[in-house]
């Protein structure tokens, strides 16, 4: 046997018949105490979190199915009982945004905002296409803020308790909305090319327009705002290209194309569209 070889079997004979680390730690030793309250600390938050993205999953669920039945309205003779049928569904979904603002009572918002924002943006996308359906104007942060307020039974806050219910509120950030309203394009884009091949002809200009105002509204941010809001700014061009074109289509070749061939003509085209192109 080598040195080196005599050596290694000596330091690990040391290890084997040393102490081990477990048998050192003093259980009563006050930095052992104040690991454990970390522990404890750690876990209470990682165990809200993984219940905040549970919530926010079944946010983005029904708010998606909420979307869903809008694009029914570009079919249907009554555009109110569909509407209406909405209303309940995002009252609904209301309802789990309560259970996340009674999560995040006397907590950081912060903190958690990354396990909730996904179902955030698709309530504000789904609230705000019921909204233009409705009223063909943008909701704004403030009414869509005026309608997540919730009794819940009070609990109280360490010693501090008061009979009776209280009020909880979801206050929606400005960076969450404005990510929800350029989701938001790409279903009136959508809902245009169901228009037209439903035999709607007004409907494209309208959301022309509106989508031009979103768009104008978005250069102002530009590289300023949040990154995520910069990225969207990508896709909203497109929506509004493809709109766009769709316009030119009807103002320039409507009385050449059949009215049930439109939806098809717009369909390939927009699949083929450059949006540097169509923004140029």
């Amino acid at each position: 046997m080598s040195k080196r070889e005599d050596e290694g079997c000596g330091r690990k004979r040391r290890t084997e018949v040393g102490p081990k680390s477990e048998d050192c730690m003093n259980p009563d030793s006050a930095v052992i105490a104040a690991f454990k309250v970390f522990q404890q600390e750690l876990d209470t938050k990682h165990d809200k979190y993984e219940r905040l993205v549970k919530i926010s999953r079944d946010v983005t669920i029904e708010s998606k199915r909420t979307i869903f039945l809008l694009h029914r309205v570009t079919s249907v003779p009554d555009v109110e009982e569909i509407l209406n049928e909405a209303d309940v569904k995002l009252d609904s979904v209301r309802q789990k945004i309560g259970q996340i603002a009674e999560e995040l009572r006397g907590e950081d918002l912060h903190q958690f905002h990354r396990a909730f924002t996904p179902g955030i943006q698709e309530y504000v996308e789904a609230v705000s296409f019921h909204h233009f359906i409705r009223h063909r104007t943008l909701v704004s942060l403030e009414e869509i803020n005026a309608r997540l307020v919730f009794m819940r039974e009070n609990k109280g806050v360490g010693e501090v308790t008061c009979p009776g219910p209280c009020v909880l509120t979801f206050q929606i950030t400005p960076t969450d909305y404005l990510l929800g309203v350029a989701d938001l394009t790409g279903e009136l884009m959508r809902m245009c090319i169901s228009s037209v091949g439903n035999g709607d002809m007004d409907t494209p200009f309208q959301l022309g327009g509106f989508l031009r105002e979103i768009h104008d509204g978005f250069s102002y941010i530009g590289n300023t705002g949040p990154y995520e809001v910069s990225k969207k700014l990508h896709t909203l061009r497109q929506s509004l290209g493809k709109v766009e074109d769709a316009c030119y289509t009807l103002r320039v070749r409507g009385s050449e194309i059949p009215k049930h061939m439109l939806a098809d003509v717009f369909s390939s085209r927009a699949a083929h569209l450059d949006p540097d192109d169509a923004m140029a």
